[in-house]
C-alpha cells in the first residue's frame, strides 16, 4: 500500500509538473504586421506581415464595446469559469447528439485563444488538449489579457487577422473608436469567418449582428435608441485601404523594425498638411520636368520631428518618387556657408559687417563664380552670406582653412563627410561634398537650441527614442548664433511684397542652396519654435535650369512655415555681447582716420581683428586736385583729408557698384611718388599654376591676363618674359598662349608704375 502509494504521488508530481510546463512559453509565434502610428497613436501606416496577412502586433486592452459583443457573444460565463465552462460543454455534447453531427463546440474564449495559437485539426483529442491548456492559460494570465490575446489574434476573413487590423481594414479607424453596430459585426465574424464575409453572405452576417444587438439591448447593455441606430448602419461593401500617410518614414521603419507596432513623433494634423503642400508645388514643378521633393519638420523646442515627407507621391513608380530624399546624400550647394559665417564670427576672425574681396580668382585651377556672374569689389560679410554670394565664401574658407572646417562641420552632426578634407578642397563651401536633409536641418535646429539655452539632444523620429536620449552641452554658442541668424533673416524672400511691412508674418532666418548643374535646389528656415528644410530636384540627378533654391524650394518652405503655429523672434542674448566702435565703411573696429563710425554688439573675440586698414590720412592740395608731400606743399595752403582706398583689383569692381566711392587723387607732378602701386593682377595670381586645354574646335587654349588699375584712363604697356607684346587702354585685358614652363608678365603704365607676376603653364594633354 505504501508503495502503491508512492507510486501514485510520484504520477500526481509528474503530472503537476507536465501540466505546470505545458504552456509554452511564447503562445502565438507568428509574424505581425509594421504599424507606424503618430504621436497621438493615430495610424500613419502599415505593411503586411510576411506571411501575407494583416495582423496588427497584439493589443494589451479590448475597446469596451467590443469586449461587450465578444462576451455576449462566444462566452457569457468568461468572468465565472476558469477555462473550461462544463455546462457549455454539456450543453454542446447534448446538442450534437441530437443532431448528429457537430453543431456547437462548447469551447470558451480562453479555448479559442488555445485553438488560435496551436493552429491545429479540430479533433476530439486536440479538444482535451485545448481544454488543459486553457485552464493552464488561465493561471498565468488575467481574463483582460487572455481576452486581448483573442481578439488579436482572431480571423476576421480573407488575410485579416485582429481587431486592429480588422477595424482599420472594414471601418477605416481605429478599435477603439467603434460605433457598437460595428463592434458586434467584429464580434461575430471569427465565428465563421470563411463563410461570412462583405463579399458574400452578407445578409446571413448582417441577420447575425442584429441578433447580437437585440441580445445586448435586451440585456440593457445599450438603450432603445442605441439599438435603432445600430440596427439602421450598414455593413461596409469591401475592404478599405489603410491609410497612406509618411509612407517614407513608414518604409523606412519597415526596414527598421519590421513586425512592431512603432509610434513616432510625428503630428498627424501637420503631416497632413504639409504632404498637401509637397503635392501642390509638385504638381506645379513637375511642368518644368522637376520631380522629386521632400520636406521635413522639426520641432526645435522638443528635438523632435513633426512632420517627415521624404518624397512626393509615394504610389508612383516612376520618377523615383519611392526614393527617401530626406537621407539621400545631395550635393549640398551654399547651404553650409551659414555655418562657416558663425565659426569665423564664433572665432574672432571677423566682424559681421567685414568687407571681404568679390573679384575673380583663379586658386590652382579652381576658379569660383558668383550666381549672377558678376563682381562686386568688396562686400560686407554678413550680406555676402545673405545673398550667398560664393567668391566671398571661398575667401572665407580659405582664410579659415578647409580641414578645421571640415572638422567643425562632422561635429555639428553632418555624417556623410565622410572624405577627407583634402578631397573637398575649397569646393567645400559651394557644393563640393554631400549631406542629407535630415543632417542640415538638424544642424539648423541645434544652432536654434543653442540660442535658447537648450542642451543639444539628437532629433527623436520616434517616442522610444526620446526617453533614451542623453543630451549634451550645446556645440553652437548663443552670441554667434544671433549674429547669423540676424544676417540670414535679411534674405530676400520669394514673395513680391516686403514681409517686414506685414506684422502678421513671423521672422524667419533662412538660407537656400543650388548644386552645380542644377541638381538640387535648398531651403532650410529656423524659428525659435520650428526648423524646415526642402529639397527639390530630381532623385536621378538630371539638373534643370530652372532648379535652383530660392524659387523653388524657397517657396515651399514658406508655404510651409505659414501651416506652422508663429513664434516671437529670439531674444537678443545681450550678455554674450560687448560695445565696440566700427567703421561704417569697412566693418572693421574703428581706426584713428575712420570719420563714420556706428556702435555695435559683437563677441569679445571681435577685438582681436584688425582695426580698419582701409582709411588713412592724405595731404591734399588746395583744391584737393593732387596729392602732396609735406616738402613739396613749402608755404602753399593743403587740405588733410581721410581716404577710404580698397586695393586696386577691389576698387576697380567696387566703383562700379557704388558710384560715391572716390578714387585717390594722383600725386602733383614733380612732388613724390605713390608708393602704393595702382595697379593689381586679378589674373593670374603670383605662382599661379596655369593648366591650357585645347579648344572644342582643336585649337590651342589661352590664357587671359586681367589687370585692374585705379585710374580708368591709363594707357598699360604689356610685356611677356621681357618682350613687349601690346597695350591696352580702359579695360585691361590680353590672351595669350605662352609655352609651357615658367613665365613673367610685366606690366608698365605711362607713370612709369610697373608690376610684375610670375606663373607656370602646365604642359597640354595629349588627345
Amino acid at each position: 500500500m505504501k508503495t502503491s502509494r508512492k507510486i501514485g504521488c510520484l504520477i500526481a508530481i509528474i503530472l503537476l509538473v507536465l501540466y505546470m510546463g505545458c504552456l509554452p512559453g511564447k503562445l502565438f509565434d507568428v509574424s505581425y504586421s509594421t504599424v507606424v502610428t503618430d504621436r497621438n497613436g493615430e495610424l500613419l501606416g502599415a505593411r503586411i506581415a510576411n506571411d501575407g496577412q494583416w495582423r496588427f502586433p497584439a493589443c494589451d486592452t479590448v475597446p469596451l464595446k467590443l469586449k461587450a459583443c465578444i462576451i455576449e457573444f462566444e462566452d457569457r460565463h468568461y468572468y465565472q469559469h476558469w477555462g473550461v465552462n462544463p455546462l457549455a460543454v454539456g450543453r454542446a455534447i447534448k446538442q450534437n447528439l441530437q443532431q448528429k453531427r457537430i453543431v456547437s463546440g462548447g469551447s470558451t474564449i480562453t479555448m479559442q485563444t488555445i485553438r488560435l495559437s496551436r493552429n491545429k485539426a479540430r479533433t476530439l483529442g486536440e479538444k482535451v488538449v485545448e481544454a488543459i491548456l486553457a485552464t493552464r492559460l488561465e493561471f498565468s494570465y488575467s481574463k483582460e489579457e487572455i481576452l486581448a490575446m483573442y481578439a488579436s489574434h482572431a480571423p476576421y476573413g480573407g488575410n485579416v487577422v485582429g481587431l486592429d487590423a480588422a477595424s482599420w481594414r472594414y471601418f477605416g479607424h481605429a478599435a477603439k473608436e467603434l460605433s457598437w453596430a460595428e463592434a458586434a459585426t467584429l464580434a461575430v465574424l471569427p465565428n465563421s469567418p470563411s463563410m461570412m464575409h462583405l463579399s458574400k453572405s452578407r445578409q446571413a452576417l448582417k441577420n447575425k449582428r442584429d441578433r447580437l444587438l437585440k441580445r445586448l439591448f435586451e440585456k440593457k447593455t445599450i438603450d432603445d435608441i442605441t439599438y435603432e441606430l445600430a440596427l439602421e448602419e450598414e455593413l461596409p461593401d469591401e475592404p478599405l485601404p489603410l491609410p497612406q500617410v509618411a509612407p517614407h518614414l513608414v518604409a523606412h521603419l519597415y526596414k527598421t523594425k519590421r513586425g512592431q507596432e512603432s509610434a513616432s513623433t510625428i503630428d498627424k494634423g501637420i503631416q497632413i498638411r504639409v504632404e498637401e503642400v509637397v503635392e501642390r508645388w509638385n504638381d506645379e514643378f513637375t511642368k518644368s520636368d522637376i520631380k522629386n521633393l521632400a520636406a521635413i519638420v522639426l520641432d526645435v523646442q522638443t528635438g523632435e520631428v513633426v512632420a517627415y515627407c521624404g518624397n512626393a507621391r509615394f504610389e508612383e513608380k516612376r520618377f523615383g518618387n519611392q526614393v527617401d530624399v530626406i537621407r539621400s546624400p545631395r550635393s549640398s550647394g551654399s547651404i553650409l556657408k551659414p555655418f562657416l559665417y558663425y565659426v569665423m564670427l564664433q572665432e574672432g576672425e571677423i566682424l559681421p559687417a567685414t568687407l571681404l574681396p568679390d573679384i575673380p580668382v583663379n586658386i590652382n585651377g579652381f576658379t569660383p563664380q558668383n550666381f549672377s556672374r558678376q563682381f562686386e569689389g568688396a562686400v560686407p560679410a554678413g550680406e555676402a552670406i545673405a545673398r550667398s554670394l560664393n567668391i566671398p565664401s571661398v575667401h572665407l574658407l580659405r582664410e579659415y582653412s578647409v580641414p578645421k572646417f571640415h572638422d567643425f562641420l562632422k561635429q555639428i552632426g553632418l555624417k556623410t563627410l565622410t572624405r577627407p578634407s583634402a578631397h573637398y578642397g575649397l569646393s567645400l563651401i559651394l557644393g563640393g561634398a554631400e549631406v542629407t536633409l535630415w543632417d542640415v536641418t538638424a544642424a539648423y535646429a541645434d544652432m536654434a537650441r543653442a540660442l535658447q539655452n537648450l542642451d543639444r539632444v539628437p532629433f527623436a523620429l520616434l517616442l522610444s527614442e526620446i526617453e533614451n536620449r542623453k543630451s549634451q552641452p550645446p556645440l553652437f554658442k548663443p552670441g554667434a548664433v544671433w549674429q547669423t541668424f540676424n544676417a540670414i533673416k535679411e534674405v530676400n524672400r520669394p514673395e513680391e511684397i516686403d514681409w517686414r511691412l506685414i506684422p502678421s508674418m513671423q521672422t524667419v532666418a533662412w538660407k537656400t542652396g543650388t548644386s552645380y548643374g542644377f541638381r538640387d535646389a535648398w531651403a532650410v528656415g529656423v524659428t525659435p519654435r520650428y526648423a524646415v528644410g526642402v529639397w527639390v530636384g530630381n532623385a536621378a540627378g538630371e539638373g534643370k535650369p530652372g532648379l535652383v533654391g530660392a524659387r523653388t524650394a524657397g517657396p515651399v518652405m514658406f508655404d510651409i512655415f505659414n501651416l506652422l503655429p508663429s513664434s516671437d523672434w529670439f531674444s537678443t542674448p545681450y550678455s554674450e555681447f560687448t560695445e565696440a566702435e566700427v567703421c561704417r565703411k569697412s566693418g572693421h573696429i574703428k581706426s584713428r582716420f575712420c570719420e563714420e563710425t556706428d556702435s555695435i554688439l559683437i563677441l569679445p573675440a571681435g577685438f582681436h581683428t584688425d582695426p580698419c586698414s582701409y582709411h588713412h590720412s592724405v595731404t591734399l592740395s588746395a583744391d584737393e586736385r593732387y596729392r602732396l608731400y609735406a616738402d613739396c606743399a613749402e608755404n602753399e595752403p593743403v587740405v588733410l583729408r581721410n581716404w577710404f582706398t580698397l586695393p586696386p583689383a577691389w576698387e576697380w569692381y567696387y566703383k562700379q557698384h557704388h558710384l560715391n566711392y572716390k578714387s585717390l587723387p594722383p600725386f602733383r607732378p614733380g612732388c613724390g611718388e605713390d608708393m602704393r602701386s595702382p595697379m593689381q593682377f586679378i589674373y593670374p595670381q603670383m605662382n599661379a599654376n596655369v593648366f591650357l586645354p585645347k579648344q572644342l574646335d582643336g585649337t590651342p587654349g589661352a590664357i587671359t591676363f586681367d589687370l585692374a588699375h585705379t585710374n580708368r584712363r591709363a594707357s598699360v604697356y604689356w610685356h611677356l618674359d621681357g618682350a613687349y607684346i601690346d597695350m591696352t587702354q580702359d579695360f585691361h585685358k590680353i590672351s595669350l598662349m605662352p609655352e609651357p614652363g615658367k613665365h613673367a608678365m610685366t606690366v608698365v603704365d605711362e607713370e612709369g608704375n610697373t608690376l610684375s607676376v610670375t606663373f607656370f603653364v602646365q604642359s597640354r594633354k595629349k588627345d
